[in-house]
């Protein structure tokens, strides 16, 4: 039954982000807000939904380890799985704009989050934990990262907007309002619901299975919350347009860190038991690693030895944490 718990949460999981970014969309359009601020808030957020809502569920029944895994093992998945399948597809090139604002801020989301999580460098502490301090501290980072980011684009507001106008497409534009709320209300119930069906059946298998709870949110969990991103990376290299893969999983595991983490740990702060130094070192060697590709092989291209590359590191890591 854990099994069949586990998919059906999911699913559900996964339904239900797509039906509330859609709702909330058109209610956001219905109020004459513009694409590019939908485009920003609500499908930037919305897109990493299934995160934010099992790391903050994870956070507030004190299991620490899962919210933390989710977010790193999303991270890994994000960059050695997702970017790895999609220059194996179609090999792709990596825009001046990406190299100059989401692999930086990729890199320095990453080191900063070995440094806040690891509190026992500091002789002294004997625990780790994400404290409220911590999480304010990476909202203010986030907020800060967001308006970079809307001074960036603001410099090319034509492309922005094409950008926008494409982003904020709802298949309930022109929908009666009630009908829109009425969906928005349910897709946030079933997000509520599926996440925690999908949370207590992963527990349960880890138990079962003798696993800690840091390993099967690294794996079972981050690569199910995950799923949004891979399906997204795979269509777009599909239909020859793969560099939105990279811009898409750059921003989200930013969003993951600084905000999915800082909001989770302002909540509900939580103490971090079973998540490995070597877990934060991969994150960072996986967000310096879309650096170093810049410069080998193809210059400011991610070439397909390079997907191969990334889809190995992500298989030798699975292998780690299965023998740990």
């Amino acid at each position: 039954m854990d099994y069949l718990f586990l998919i059906v949460g999911l699913g559900l999981l996964l339904l239900a982000a797509n039906l509330l970014v859609d709702s909330s969309v058109a209610i956001a359009q219905r109020a004459k807000i513009s694409n590019f601020i939908i485009g920003l808030t609500i499908v930037g957020i919305g897109t990493s939904a299934p995160e934010l809502f099992v790391s903050i569920s994870s956070a507030l029944s004190g299991h620490g380890d899962i919210a933390m895994g989710n977010v790193l093992g999303s991270n890994i998945c994000n960059i050695f799985l997702i970017l790895g399948v999609t220059a194996v597809i179609l090999p792709f090139t990596i825009n001046r704009e990406i190299s100059r604002r989401d692999i930086p801020f990729g890199i320095a989301a990453s080191l900063l989050l070995l440094l806040l999580a690891n509190d026992t460098f500091i002789p002294g502490i004997i625990d780790n934990k994400l404290s409220r301090i911590d999480g304010i501290f990476m909202l203010v980072l986030f907020v800060a990262y967001m308006c970079y980011v809307i001074i960036l684009k603001g410099k090319n507001p034509k492309e922005a907007m094409d950008e926008a106008d494409e982003q904020t497409k709802s298949r309930f534009t022109g929908k009666h309002p009630l009908l829109l709320w009425c969906i928005a209300l349910a897709s946030l119930a079933g997000l509520i619901y599926g996440g925690n069906l999908f949370l207590d059946s992963a527990k349960s298998l880890a138990r079962s299975w003798g696993m800690s709870e840091a390993v099967i949110s690294i794996t079972i969990v981050a690569v199910g919350t995950s799923l949004p991103e891979l399906i997204t990376a795979i269509t777009a290299a599909l239909k020859k347009n793969p560099e939105l893969a990279l811009g898409n999983v750059l921003g989200s595991n930013v969003f993951n860190i600084l905000m999915i983490l800082g909001l989770s740990s302002t909540i509900s702060p939580f103490t971090l038991s079973n998540i490995n130094i070597v877990d934060y070192i991969v994150v960072l060697v996986s967000a310096v690693m879309t650096a170093v590709v810049i410069f080998t092989f193809g210059k400011h291209r991610f070439d397909r030895v390079e997907g191969v590359i990334f889809l190995l590191c992500y298989v030798a890591y699975m292998v780690y944490l299965l023998m740990r």
